[in-house]
């Protein structure tokens, strides 16, 4: 499984990159690895608000249909409209292609992990 280690994390399996305050937000490779195929994905409106540990999309898979929270608060900048005709870009590049969403920060995030605190964190649940 792979874990960048320049990425923030969440308990609830979604990465984090800052830069010049926009967050861009995805789902971890154990996330797209547990939940199998990805078929669909709903990502929040470009200029609609997200919540740090709010629902703000969902993914779809063979197995099942989760929530995506987001790490952080913010509005909507952009979405990876690519994921519309190509969602399984989530399973196979959930660090690059297939990122969900990108947030102006109206709040610097806190409570994220580390790489090595995720890696930790998910070795108990494989």
């Amino acid at each position: 499984m792979s874990v960048p280690t320049e990425l923030g994390y969440t308990a609830k399996h979604e990465w984090v990159a800052v830069e010049d305050g926009i967050a861009t937000v995805g789902i971890t490779s154990f996330a797209a690895e547990s939940l199998g195929d990805i078929v669909f994905v709903e990502l929040p409106e470009v200029g609609s608000e997200v919540t740090a540990g709010e629902p703000s999309g969902e993914v779809e898979s063979t197995k099942s249909v989760s929530d995506i929270y987001s790490p952080v608060s913010g509005e909507v900048v952009e979405v990876n409209e690519s994921l519309e005709d190509a969602p399984e870009t989530i399973n196979t590049a959930p660090f690059e292609g297939g990122w969900l969403f990108r947030a102006r920060l109206a709040e610097e995030p806190s409570g994220l992990l580390s790489a090595e605190e995720y890696t930790k964190l998910t070795e108990g649940e494989e």
